[in-house]
């Protein structure tokens, strides 16, 4: 589904327009599915380089997505690493994401001795005053914060983003990318890679993202604990629209499914959710939170950012490959992106004459050879893959790139400056002159 917020008053310039990422959480599954989705904006969108964006925000899994195109992984490489695990820089292991948080689980046994010797004084004191829900509230100290460890997501982000000329530090990124956590003990959200936050690692504010409380610990950074991102908000699209972005690209892998639409359509869906039991309950419940919530910010939006352009892309609401996947499951996670490529050229093509004006303001078009060929796969280019290249050759690769998009973006500049030649040729019949 393709939500389009048009501009109300857009801003004619005669620069390029600054164009921003906004890309959610959603686990595993919804991190797949932005991949697959970017590779489709990627092969569709003539004059949109997903590595040379203005601005990059990114929360829980949707922080990994932009924060490896804003350090210079193209689509294809996130496709390779992720959906077809055929990279010759990471090997992804999917078994990192779902470890078991076992020294979590030592740390919280070891107040057990302490929480009963507090019962046993507590009932000395008051041995007819006995009340279940206190002793509830004090059994859960013991339990663990997190079910997984988030440390080895950490470590993988950590070695991703310092091989192959590429960087772990906000500062020497080049592009402004924008992580959001929740600290936990104010309820405030924090942009790590804003001033006064771009110190902390980037796969650091990656783990701190991504901890969603219940299933990753809390993440401790410089004396404060940190959540998933997606307790305050769900994109936080307006994070790159305060930064000045003119068109933002924006990705909610999750939402709720409608049991009713998708069995009017053939697709297997339950008579009601209630027969899954308490998981799928409770994910109808946080899909239905986090779009509500998305829903909400646009009207937001186009009072207090007027000027900015918005495309949404998010699952159809009977979509029950994404609805009945298991959200840390990577056993389909080929046909999943695939599945996501081709539900985002479909959107495309549906809103192909709405979408031609509005991309066509910021120096954009739709390719229609790819939205037209019914033969396209997400791994049709993947074929070929490029050349090993040691940590030179990737850093003067980069620096090439560099200067490529460099030259690009300075020759609309020239040509603006240019002033127009003047016909210094005499007029027949009259003298000519020049002041001296």
């Amino acid at each position: 589904m393709l939500v389009i917020k048009a501009a109300h008053k857009p801003v004619r310039s005669s620069t390029r327009s600054k164009i921003g990422l906004a890309v959610a959480g959603g686990g595993p599954i919804g991190g797949i599915f932005e991949v697959g989705a970017m590779r489709a904006l990627d092969d569709a969108i003539e004059g949109l380089d997903m590595n040379a964006l203005d601005v990059y925000v990114g929360i829980s899994s949707g922080a990994y997505i932009a924060a490896s195109l804003a350090n210079r992984l193209t689509t294809t490489e996130l496709c390779r690493i992720f959906v077809s695990n055929d990279s010759d820089q990471f090997k992804f292991k999917a078994e990192d994401f779902v470890r078991p948080a076992i020294w979590e689980y030592l740390r919280r046994l070891s107040g057990m001795p302490r929480l009963l010797l507090s019962g046993l004084a507590e009932f000395a004191r008051h041995p007819f005053d006995l009340r279940v829900s206190d002793s509830l509230i004090k059994l859960g100290s013991i339990l663990p914060t997190g079910l997984f460890d988030n440390e080895a997501i950490e470590r993988f982000m950590r070695k991703a983003f310092t091989a192959h000329g590429r960087s772990n530090d906000f500062r020497e990124l080049g592009r402004k990318l924008v992580i959001v956590a929740v600290e936990l003990d104010s309820g405030q959200a924090i942009r790590f890679g804003t001033p006064g936050y771009d110190d902390v690692p980037i796969s650091r504010a990656i783990e701190a993202s991504s901890a969603l409380p219940g299933l990753y610990p809390p993440v401790l950074i410089n004396g404060r604990y940190h959540v998933d991102g997606a307790l305050r908000h769900t994109v936080h699209a307006s994070v790159a629209m305060e930064a000045g972005a003119d068109l933002v690209l924006a990705i909610n892998p999750l939402v709720p499914i409608d049991t009713a639409t998708a069995s009017a359509l053939g697709k297997g869906s339950p008579s009601s959710l209630i027969e899954g039991g308490l998981p799928v309950v409770l994910s109808q419940m946080f899909r239905t939170l986090l779009q509500s919530r998305m829903q909400a910010s646009i009207p937001k939006y186009e009072r207090k950012y007027s000027g900015s352009d918005l495309l949404l892309i998010e699952p159809e609401n009977d979509d029950t490959d994404m609805f009945f996947t298991n959200i840390f499951s990577f056993a389909n996670r080929h046909d999943l992106a695939e599945h996501a490529y081709q539900s985002t050229l479909n959107d495309l093509r549906r809103h192909r004459k709405v979408l031609g004006p509005l991309l066509q303001r910021h120096g954009l078009s739709l390719r229609d050879g790819v939205l037209d060929d019914p033969d396209r796969t997400l791994l049709a280019g993947l074929e070929q893959k490029p050349p090993r290249r040691s940590q030179a050759t990737s850093q003067l690769h980069r620096a090439l790139e560099d200067l490529d998009r460099a030259l690009e973006q300075e020759k609309p500049a020239r040509k603006r400056r240019t002033p127009a030649r003047r016909n210094t040729a005499p007029v027949r019949g009259k003298a000519s002159s020049t002041n001296s």
